[in-house]
């Protein structure tokens, strides 16, 4: 009778264990397809290499003078909110959009915020980034903008000649007054943020100068900056919009190769060193420059037998 018990309280306590098991989790990267006034899109993988559409669009842009929703970025915060920001207009916005949702499916209503409405020469505000820094338990919103006059033209014209800011916010109720993230010298765009470790942070950004428009490299003790100097590019001419998973011990940088006309991939375990591995990854056709965040399984089987019934 004893071994009987015994046996049962194991049995028990491996059935808890079973219960108790974290529900696994799969890659989903946001997407638009051009002209990007259809709205949000998503593909997701179970390794991060290799990717297939969650048919259909889930949210349609309804902020911003173009109403577009260009480079879609998503976090998920600890409380199980999914934020959403994206670029609303080519140019004239002097904000982004904003939405979120707890399924991916049914979304808050949209809203604008105006994170460059205290300068109102400001060109665009363009390409969101969200970043969470699980150090403040805060987010952090980066994009580029352009205000005439305000650095030096170098080889760019004034209303070509953008620079890295930043907000931050725990809500998107109450929000930081915008600062300056990085400003190298010369036109910069789409920059993308990954924690390493304690202050040890990448930033991915594009040199948007007209010789370059190629992605590089910098590096900080804290989101906030400084950042060193972008470095060299590892990618080629015409290639922009980054976004960095990381993939077992390594990184895969994902960026529109939009020279080529295929959606590029480099591998690095350091950031100084990159393989090509454009050839090994699949992506579907038409997709464009989103972010990469993790979700449970059964939220992406949701979203697909959703797919199915539209």
């Amino acid at each position: 009778m004893r071994r009987l018990l015994n046996f049962c309280a194991i049995a028990s306590l491996l059935v808890m264990i079973a219960c108790n098991k974290p529900e696994k989790e799969l890659y989903l990267f946001t997407s638009f397809h051009e002209p990007a006034t259809e709205g949000l899109r998503f593909l997701y993988s179970e390794d991060g290499v290799h990717w297939d559409s969650i048919p259909g669009v889930w949210l349609t842009p309804e902020v911003g003078k173009q109403k577009v929703m260009r480079d879609p970025s998503i976090v998920r915060t600890p409380d199980g909110t999914y934020h959403l920001v994206w670029t609303s207009s080519w140019r004239g916005d002097l904000g982004f959009g904003y939405a979120h949702s707890k399924d991916l499916i049914n979304w808050s209503e949209q809203r604008m915020i105006p994170v460059m409405a205290y300068d109102t020469t400001t060109v665009n505000v363009w390409a969101p980034e969200l970043f969470y820094d699980d150090k403040n338990d805060q987010m952090m919103v980066i994009w580029a903008s352009c205000i005439p006059g305000a650095f030096e033209k170098g080889i760019e014209d004034d209303k070509n000649n953008h620079r890295q800011y930043y907000i931050t916010t725990k809500d998107f109720e109450t929000i930081s007054e915008t600062k300056l993230l990085l400003d190298p010298g010369y036109s910069s765009i789409d920059a993308a943020l990954i924690k390493r470790a304690p202050q040890d942070y990448v930033m991915v950004v594009k040199d948007n100068t007209r010789p370059n428009r190629n992605l590089q490299v910098s590096f900080a003790n804290s989101p906030y900056g400084p950042w060193s100097q972008p470095s060299a590019p590892f990618t080629e001419f015409l290639s922009e919009g980054p976004n960095i998973v990381k993939v077992g011990d390594e990184y895969i940088i994902y960026y529109d190769d939009y020279g080529k006309k295929v959606y590029g991939a480099q591998l690095t375990s350091d950031f100084v060193n990159f393989t090509d591995i454009t050839d090994e990854v699949s992506i579907p056709e038409g997709h464009k420059h989103g972010t990469i965040f993790r979700a449970p399984q059964s939220l992406v089987d949701r979203m697909l037998s959703e797919a199915q019934r539209k």
